[in-house]
């Protein structure tokens, strides 16, 4: 089974992940600038998100192999990695199990410690949304804001919706196998993983997902990181402040 991908440009191979809940398209407009510097853009969809496959298993062992199936179809060598969330933890492992493969990683906003379970509001909200009933994008944000409150979250669980027919809304994501296996995605990174190359952690300076003491345990596992902060910016720093992001990605992978 192959993921979705959409491909811009040419040039080095970039490859983007998104993070839960998240799809490929939500990278487009950063996608298509750093195609522009050069590089061949890789905008992935990941098992059970976008239009990727629906498959039972979810773990970030299953989600780092698809990507190495997809470098094996694609024939990838050399590749720029970047991952945010989620995807940043599927990045990780896999830069670590396949090293050769990797020459650079970019990680936004995970750290590889284990975080506890968070998004039960979200997954109450999207199981909420009965399209036997819900006949419009309007409609289905009224449901969603009884469970959450922020526009901009909501707007980008919204970007799942789709039509699977005329008059017949859908979700793009695969939400009973995303529920059940919600405690996967705060996994750790396994004890003894290691990258040496590369490697460029980005914060947002109001989110917590990388805390001062998260610091140590990067080293650890990737002892050539640098971490830096984009201000201004919470755990969507790409989509919240797009602009320095942009500028310190294209700094390092440069």
């Amino acid at each position: 089974m192959q993921l979705y991908s959409n491909i811009i440009g040419q040039g080095q191979p970039f490859l983007i992940l998104h993070g839960f809940l998240g799809m490929s398209d939500n990278w487009k407009t950063l996608g298509k600038q750093f195609a522009e510097d050069g590089f061949e853009m890789h905008l992935i969809d990941q098992r059970n998100h976008g239009r990727s496959f629906h498959n039972d298993d979810f773990s970030y062992e299953v989600l780092a192999e698809d990507l190495k199936l997809y470098c094996d179809e694609h024939n990838l060598q050399n590749v720029i990695l970047l991952g945010h969330s989620m995807g940043g933890k599927t990045a990780m492992l896999f830069a670590t199990l396949y090293p050769e493969i990797v020459k650079q990683l970019i990680v936004a906003d995970i750290s590889p410690r284990f975080y506890p379970i968070h998004h039960d509001a979200i997954l109450e909200g999207l199981s909420s949304l009965d399209f036997g009933v819900l006949k419009s994008r309007g409609e289905a944000d009224k449901q969603l804001s009884n469970y959450v409150q922020e526009f901009g979250t909501r707007q980008f669980l919204l970007k799942n919706l789709y039509w699977v027919e005329k008059g017949q809304l859908g979700l793009r994501i695969n939400l009973d196998v995303l529920k059940e296996n919600v405690s996967e995605v705060g996994e750790a990174l396994p004890v003894h993983s290691k990258y040496e190359k590369d490697t460029l952690f980005l914060r947002g300076d109001k989110s917590e997902y990388i805390a001062l003491q998260d610091e140590k345990l990067i080293k650890i596992h990737f002892p050539s990181a640098r971490i830096e902060t984009i201000s201004n910016a919470g755990h969507w720093l790409h989509a919240e402040n797009p602009k320095d992001f942009y500028t310190t990605v294209v700094n390092f992978v440069n």
